[in-house]
């Protein structure tokens, strides 16, 4: 039997997991449990969208590595700034290019690839939001190839939470911090999303300073970002180990039922496809993953 918090044996949640559950909980198991009994690797699906967000998010992202003085000279002639991020972006692009990243044709990666050139250009036009102090959370690990910032959630349940966050700004007038979060898809993040209620409780539970804010920047479409209301720490804890505990029931009982039936859901049917042998095999991907072009 597992022991109460232990690492190695825990069942270890995050944003992105938990979301796979709450649409489907197949696709959960497919996506974050079943490995290929041959390989033992887990497998992804490569799409369009997905890696036009990584590529924006590696580019810009990749300020925050920049002390405030030489963030500022980064940007400051006229047409440089963008310059210099469009070359970043262009590097991040080409883990991508092709049918690496999803794209069934030459003309539908052009189209993906102008989307992020403008949203390249918008945070270089744009670069106020990014000019105060950073606090690097968790970012010298992962750098060096570690674990994601993570915590017991439960450790009487055996459950941790993990995440990545965007970019935090300092705020040095009240030693506090302010979460900004880079959003490339075309629609807003929901009401009920549980991303900022987990930022916020690694934040809480991992580092020492207070969270005071947080903003949404959606590149496609806002020149700035956009301020939303911080969750209650308390509710948040409720709402995340809820859909945990519902994630390590899953896990224990060995049941993971699509809602829709044997007929599938969106969120199941792709992994199903690659199952049945369905679906392009392209490589292992950055996290030893089995990546798959899937024709929908």
């Amino acid at each position: 039997m597992a022991k109460s918090g232990d690492k190695f044996s825990a069942v270890w949640v995050s944003h992105s997991s938990m979301g796979d559950f709450i649409k489907c909980p197949r696709c959960y198991y497919l996506h974050n449990v079943y490995k290929d009994p041959k390989n033992r690797r887990k497998m992804n699906i490569v799409s369009p969208a997905l890696s036009l967000g990584s590529a924006v998010h590696e580019a810009v992202e990749s300020l925050a590595r920049l002390p405030v003085p030489e963030r500022s000279e980064f940007f400051a002639a006229s047409g440089h700034g963008a310059e210099k991020l469009l070359a970043k972006y262009e590097a991040a692009w080409a883990q991508f290019t092709g049918k690496k990243g999803g794209f069934k044709s030459a003309e539908e990666e052009a189209e993906a690839k102008a989307r992020g050139v403008a949203m390249i250009e918008r945070v270089a036009n744009n670069p106020g939001p990014l000019m105060e102090k950073t606090v690097r959370f968790g970012q010298a690990k992962l750098d060096a190839g570690g674990m994601l910032p993570n915590y017991f959630l439960s450790a009487e349940e055996n459950i941790i939470l993990c995440g990545k966050i965007d970019w935090l700004a300092y705020k040095p007038e009240d030693d506090s911090i302010h979460v900004l979060d880079f959003k490339t898809g075309k629609n807003e993040e929901k009401t009920d999303s549980l991303q900022l209620p987990i930022y916020l409780l690694l934040l809480n539970e991992l580092q020492k300073r207070k969270v005071t804010g947080a903003s949404y920047w959606y590149l496609d479409k806002d020149d700035a970002p956009v301020e939303v209301d911080l969750p209650d720490a308390k509710e948040s804890y409720e709402r995340v180990i809820k859909v945990a505990r519902e994630v390590k029931k899953a896990r224990d009982e060995k049941v993971f039922l699509c809602p829709r039936g044997e007929a599938g859901c969106f969120a199941c049917r792709p992994f199903e496809k690659i199952l049945r042998g369905e679906a392009e095999y392209l490589g292992v991907g950055e996290y030893n993953q089995d990546l798959f072009m899937v024709d929908m």
